[in-house]
């Protein structure tokens, strides 16, 4: 029985598919569309079993599509701002830019030799001003229609690499990446206005009939949407603050309450 020679056969094959551009995504209204999509990842340097995986299945769905007639757009893009890039500038005295590039040069050469099928014409870097320009004039028309507004708000502030953290990056009161203990901060922060959308988003869910019905509960408990009043409590003895506002779901129980508490 010969042997098979990956190196000699998937080269072979991986030349050809590029020379006649096999995956480019090409306009045609006469075929489905299908639009195949994985997670960014991020250029740290080198590929990992986890983007294997990843990026395996979705080339095992965009190939079964396209074999079942559809017109496949199966782009490819880098998650390229982040923490990891600052530290290893600082780190090794490189430049962030270079840094980024340089690992994004190899780790493409290492996806197109695992032979997935992505338009690599369509590729983007988040990093890149030809991308974020137009997430510029998003936010600023978002800021103009009052859906984009700043106020000062505690965070959980990691003073190792000096930056803010979701409450799923502090795990035992400790950031994520660095290990260093958060500290609460209070800082002019930047929100956008979802709340406003909060009928919309909840109503949608009910439309989302594939969905598991665990990720739509966690849906709803993200957009926290409660059904209440606020109540003005007078405080005694304090010339700084002379009343604390409270939400409450259930006002019919407040004559029976005996203490409340406040949170920063």
């Amino acid at each position: 029985m010969e042997k098979y020679n990956f190196k000699v056969i998937e080269k072979k094959w991986q030349n050809s598919w590029e020379k006649n551009k096999v995956f480019k995504t090409k306009s045609n209204i006469k075929k489905k569309k299908f639009f195949c999509l994985e997670m960014f990842p991020y250029p740290s340097g080198k590929i990992h079993m986890g983007h294997v995986r990843n990026y395996t299945i979705g080339d095992v769905l965009a190939r079964y599509k396209t074999l079942k007639g559809f017109n496949v757009l199966h782009p490819m893009g880098w998650d390229s701002f982040g923490m990891p890039a600052e530290n290893a500038a600082r780190e090794n005295n490189l430049d962030p830019k270079d840094w980024t590039e340089s690992n994004i040069e190899v780790m493409k050469k290492q996806l197109k030799e695992l032979g997935i099928s992505i338009d690599w014409e369509r590729e983007i870097s988040t990093c890149s001003s030809d991308y974020y320009k137009h997430q510029q004039k998003l936010f600023l028309d978002l800021y103009d229609k009052g859906l984009v507004y700043r106020k000062e708000n505690y965070v959980n502030w990691d003073p190792i690499d000096k930056t803010v953290l979701a409450n799923e990056q502090v795990i035992d009161g400790k950031g994520w990446r660095s290990g260093a203990v958060v500290e609460r901060k209070k800082l002019n922060q930047w929100f956008f206005n979802i709340s406003k959308f909060s009928d919309e988003l909840l109503d949608g869910l009910n439309s989302l009939n594939e969905w598991p019905n665990k990720v739509k509960i966690m849906q709803k408990n993200w957009i926290g949407k409660s059904f209440g009043c606020e109540i003005n409590f007078k405080i005694e003895g304090n010339s700084e603050i002379k009343e604390i506002k409270c939400f409450t779901t259930r006002p019919d129980t407040l004559f029976g309450f005996s203490f409340f508490s406040c949170f920063s």
